[in-house]
């Protein structure tokens, strides 16, 4: 029997999966329009990670952050919080309704845009809710409320000040400046731009059923077109069809998925190369930067991305991160390496699966 997180357990809720999260984390959405997709029951408890665990006597993940998921297993009961080997534990310990494409070559793709969404477009994301004063604004009376609809006005305000505060001074952690700002809007642009076109040609990223790469963009686009101002204002202008993506793909229990519903790499239409061109264009010289920083043990790295200046803090996990794609690259056979490196010729992605 799974333990729950609190209150009363019902047949159903000792066999669901457990997390706690925020309505205004991307993180938390991705994961939870992927459970719906999969059907597994589930419990999401909104607050605060940390509370949980405390509640919980579990020991807390380091780092923790949205979602955190609580297993149970042979050590008892367990506090996890990344949502890449969480998506693919889940794989595992429930059949059918899978979000991996079994072709090893698409699943590497698949990998690819997973990763870019959660390690650049989330820069999109924060960029856009605390760069600008409304946006600002908007986001330090929700994201309270989000956790607690009732919360009083003078905790609000506090709760509100705090994490303004708190945000808006870590801006230059994930490289938000005004120097990059115009940087990060063009390539938003850019990439709600391949978007559009790419989704007037099929569903999902690769085909007609979504892969752990849709839930991870999904997740980010929540908040992007759901949550933050200035940002919804750019999707609406120029991808209406993302716009109406991103609501699907919030409950996509109804779709009834077969094998055949994935496109096979070389099949793809060649609207799936501008959305890889921009993985290549931008997340590529950010990944290797942040790699070699992390490898000659700097705390900061710079690099031209896009024409301009580019300066952050460097992120170890970032560098796990482009390990980690390097491995799952190597562990192809000759002959779907071959089949992904046609694909991505020519993309700027080519420089990150060599990269140590």
């Amino acid at each position: 029997m799974k333990q729950v997180i609190s209150g009363e357990s019902s047949v159903s809720e000792q066999e669901s999966v457990n997390l706690v999260g925020g309505t205004g984390s991307p993180y938390t959405q991705k994961m939870v329009a992927l459970l719906r997709y999969r059907r597994i029951p589930y419990r999401i408890q909104w607050g605060q990670p940390e509370a949980a665990c405390a509640a919980l006597g579990v020991e807390k993940p380091r780092p923790i952050f949205m979602p955190t998921f609580f297993f149970e297993g042979e050590a008892g009961l367990t506090a996890e919080c990344d949502s890449t080997p969480i998506i693919r534990r889940l794989e595992q310990t429930y059949t059918g309704r899978s979000v991996l494409p079994p072709d090893p070559a698409l699943a590497f793709i698949d990998y690819l845009i997973e990763d870019f969404a959660d390690e650049w477009c989330t820069k999109y994301m924060f960029h856009y809710r605390w760069h600008f004063d409304a946006d600002a604004d908007n986001a330090g009376t929700l994201l309270p409320l989000g956790m607690d609809v009732s919360m009083p006005n003078e905790g609000l305000q506090a709760f509100k000040q705090h994490i303004s505060e708190r945000q808006i001074g870590r801006l230059y952690v994930v490289g938000s400046n005004d120097i990059t700002a115009p940087v990060i809007d063009a390539s938003y642009r850019r990439f709600l731009a391949a978007m559009e076109s790419h989704l007037s040609n099929q569903k999902f990223m690769l085909g007609g059923r979504p892969g752990a790469g849709d839930f991870g963009l999904h997740g980010q686009l929540t908040q992007l077109v759901g949550f933050d101002p200035t940002s919804r204002a750019i999707a609406h202008e120029v991808s209406p069809r993302t716009v109406a993506w991103v609501d699907q793909m919030c409950d996509q229990s109804g779709l009834e998925a077969t094998r055949q519903d994935w496109v096979d790499l070389e099949e793809q239409p060649e609207s799936l190369k501008a959305l890889l061109n921009e993985i290549g264009r931008v997340y590529a010289p950010a990944q290797l930067a942040n790699a070699a920083a992390v490898h000659a043990g700097e705390k900061t790295w710079e690099c031209e991305i896009d024409g301009a200046r580019w300066a952050q803090q460097t992120f170890p996990y970032q560098a796990k991160c482009l390990r980690w794609t390097n491995e799952q690259y190597q562990a192809l056979s000759a002959s779907d390496r071959e089949l992904v490196d046609s694909v991505l010729e020519g993309t700027g992605i080519e420089a990150m699966l060599f990269a140590s």
